[in-house]
């Protein structure tokens, strides 16, 4: 007769990949944004790890968390797993040939920049399908299953990005409102409109254009940048237009740049691959397409 007797369990992988996201993040509420979950769950398998494991993998401090000395040691290891593991799954999805090609964007670049070159790259590849995630920060192409990303950030360098637009910044209204404006200095008594996003664009501008003088912080904010634009088109005020968003407004006459004065924010678009990537066979020829529509 057979005796099968217990085995040691391990730690639930969920409680894992909360511990090495905070770990890698700095902080229980940056794990759950990634991990898609509450901060109170993050902290629940954090505390069911240290259970299991007998040891406390971060200090709880009133300002918020840290890791141990004893989590500070065990936390690259983990990482390292949940890299191969994430590098595992976008080989499976490259063997398999997937006609799917997964883009994750920020959803003014998914709507504004993204979105009209799509009809270009759909009519030169049919047989792909493009599906589109707006995302507010740039997801990790090692984990996630997300092809490419698009994001305005700050290049890194990175051996897998590719920098498509610099990120230049200038005001952008109707033509009724700039028939008005005759200097910058008229932006004093205009309606500002802001994005809460990039809270900073104005005071960026305005460094290059009014030096010595402070534009007035008030005026509407929007959390999507593309109903500013809207209401800008709408004659609601003045925008800080990023120039790789508001080209094709600017093209067909629906906003115009009042001012010459352009300013680059150290920011750029930029576009992310993943290393592994499921629709390989397609991938330099959209990328091709994207930056030529």
């Amino acid at each position: 007769m057979s005796v099968s007797p217990p085995r040691p369990k391990g730690p639930p992988l969920n409680a894992l990949r909360a511990f090495e996201a905070a770990a890698r993040l700095g902080g229980f509420a940056n794990a759950a944004d990634e991990l898609c979950v509450t901060p109170g769950a993050v902290s629940q398998h954090i505390k069911a790890l240290e259970e299991w494991i007998g040891a406390d993998l971060f200090e709880r401090r009133s300002q918020g968390v840290r890791l141990s000395a004893f989590g500070a040691e065990v936390a690259p290891g983990f990482a390292k797993a949940f890299d191969a593991m994430g590098a595992a799954v976008h080989g499976m999805r490259a063997a398999a040939r997937h006609k799917t090609l997964h883009i994750a964007a920020l959803p003014s670049v998914a709507q504004l920049w993204l979105s009209p070159r799509l009809p270009k790259v759909r009519a030169a590849l049919p047989e792909l399908s493009i599906s589109v995630s707006a995302v507010e920060a740039p997801p990790n192409l090692a984990r996630e299953l997300f092809d490419l990303s698009l994001f305005i950030r700050r290049p890194t360098g990175g051996a897998r990005e590719t920098v498509v637009a610099r990120d230049v910044i200038f005001p952008v209204c109707t033509p009724l409102i700039a028939a008005r404006l005759k200097s910058p200095a008229d932006l004093m008594h205009e309606t500002l409109l802001h994005d809460a996003l990039w809270p900073e664009d104005w005071a960026i501008w305005g460094k290059t254009a009014l030096p010595g003088q402070t534009l007035p912080d008030k005026g509407p904010r929007f959390s999507l940048y593309s109903i500013a634009m809207e209401e800008a088109r709408n004659g609601a005020g003045v925008l800080m237009g990023h120039q790789s968003l508001v080209e094709a407004a600017l093209a067909r006459g629906d906003l115009v740049a009042p001012f010459a004065a352009r300013v680059e924010t150290g920011k750029a678009l930029v576009l992310d691959r993943a290393g592994f990537e499921g629709a390989a066979d397609h991938l330099a020829q959209v990328l091709t397409l994207l930056q030529e529509a």
